[in-house]
């Protein structure tokens, strides 16, 4: 990591959570009939934000509305290809979330929602109120990106990009490729969910088949000129799979000024704009992606497919009393992560809290890190901490964060226990 030590950052995030955690003291507790807030999105975004919620003043009443009663987390899905976790060790649930804080948990899906009402109608035929609602509904895609790859078509060549039983997939299929076969691995134009994603996939994919199927070979497909911690990631393919010589087990093309438009499902083929060919036995398509549909349906995104919010409050600029955080909601230059969606949540949560209580909404600041394994004993991050500046836009604080220095077999090691240390850590702040 340059131009911050780790023990600083680590220090600086200590202090910025036990900045927010502080604010319990100094808000005077909701005097009238108890506030509700409703949050939609059970992920990192939306867990976070009913906790911090409960946190912050007991007094409120939350209410958290999620699909599913147990949430298979992103983070670490790309380990499973390198047989390094099962989805089990990936699945969380809200238990504690309703046992500690006091949060209502509806299992149920938002069919419709009445903004000039407040109110949410769901799948199971409940309707309920909000005085203010948070939305982390998450991420669709894009399907008429590329002809022949919709979502029938995802069933059959998973994107596994959220991560569940398309991830056993396209292990499966990566399991039951010949030895020599070629696994393709198409990644959209930014933004998208966990921008480093995909290039972990990729060493872990070869983490895997360099032990199984040594000579198979991993095309990634990239629409972008560029990756994040790209000088990383190719020198740690360099050492461990050959990168870079004719026997490499990953290969990266940019098809940035050549995109791929069509698949040939039969053939398995994907052809690009200049008619190049592209023949796998194996197809991992990550299609281009917008905010959750329940959020487009309810206008709360503009022409991008994103959800425009105001920085500090994370109020949607289409609704006073509506909030967007997570991937959803548009919070560029913050990357979308887990740790940034848990970082915008406790900010939102703060904002909330003040507002219903009408006292000044705080100065916020925003943390995201990433980290990434290239084999189980190398691990690489980026780091980024953020702030409103002058225009009240959100901008990188300058000297904080960064990434990796270039590491010997050491530190690439203890970078490794980093990353399982931050995504246990991650998990105990939002579902424990």
């Amino acid at each position: 990591m340059t131009g911050l030590s780790r023990r600083r950052f680590l220090q600086g995030f200590a202090g910025v959570g036990a900045g927010v955690l502080s604010g319990c003291g100094g808000l005077p507790f909701f005097s009238g009939a108890k506030a509700h807030v409703v949050v939609v999105g059970g992920g990192f975004g939306g867990a976070t934000a009913a906790k911090y919620l409960r946190l912050l003043d007991a007094n409120i009443q939350v209410t958290l509305i999620e699909p599913k009663a147990k949430y298979i987390t992103c983070p670490g899905s790309n380990w499973l290809f390198a047989g390094l976790a099962g989805l089990d060790q990936l699945t969380v649930d809200y238990q504690a979330l309703q046992d500690k804080y006091g949060i209502k948990l509806l299992i149920d899906r938002v069919s419709s929602l009445d903004a000039g009402q407040r109110r949410l109608r769901l799948a199971g035929g409940q309707s309920v109120s909000y005085d203010r609602l948070i939305m982390s509904p998450g991420i669709d895609f894009r399907w008429d990106a590329m002809a022949g790859y919709d979502q029938a078509a995802a069933e059959q060549f998973p994107h596994a990009w959220q991560a569940g039983p398309q991830t056993l997939m396209l292990a499966r299929q990566l399991q039951a490729m010949p030895d020599g076969g070629v696994v393709l691995l198409a990644v959209p134009a930014d933004p998208y969910r966990c921008p480093p994603g995909p290039y972990e996939r990729a060493s872990m994919m070869a983490y895997w088949l360099k032990q199984h199927k040594p000579r198979s070979k991993i095309l990634i497909l990239d629409a972008k000129r560029s990756f994040s911690k790209q000088a990383l990631f190719e020198a740690g393919w360099t050492k461990h799979y050959g990168y870079g010589t004719a026997n490499s087990l990953i290969e990266w093309h940019s098809l940035a000024d050549n995109p791929l438009l069509e698949l040939d499902k039969p053939n398995r083929v994907l052809t690009s704009e200049f008619g190049d060919r592209f023949r796998g036995d194996v197809l991992n398509i990550i299609p281009p992606q917008t905010a959750a549909y329940i959020a487009l349906q309810q206008g709360l995104a503009d022409s991008t497919g994103w959800c425009p919010v105001r920085p500090l409050t994370g109020q949607s600029l289409f609704d006073d009393f509506i909030h967007v955080i997570g991937d959803a909601a548009h919070y560029a230059p913050i990357p979308k992560s887990a740790f940034a969606a848990n970082s915008e949540a406790k900010a939102c949560a703060l904002a909330v809290t003040s507002l219903l209580n009408q006292t000044p909404v705080p100065e916020a600041h925003w943390l995201n890190t990433c980290y990434s394994l290239i084999a189980p004993d190398h691990g690489i991050s980026v780091a980024g901490v953020y702030k409103l500046d002058a225009a009240d836009a959100i901008a990188p604080v300058k000297g904080a964060g960064g990434v990796s220095a270039r590491a010997d077999a050491q530190v690439a090691a203890a970078e490794a226990d980093y990353t399982r240390a931050v995504y246990r850590n991650l998990i105990a702040d939002t579902f424990g």
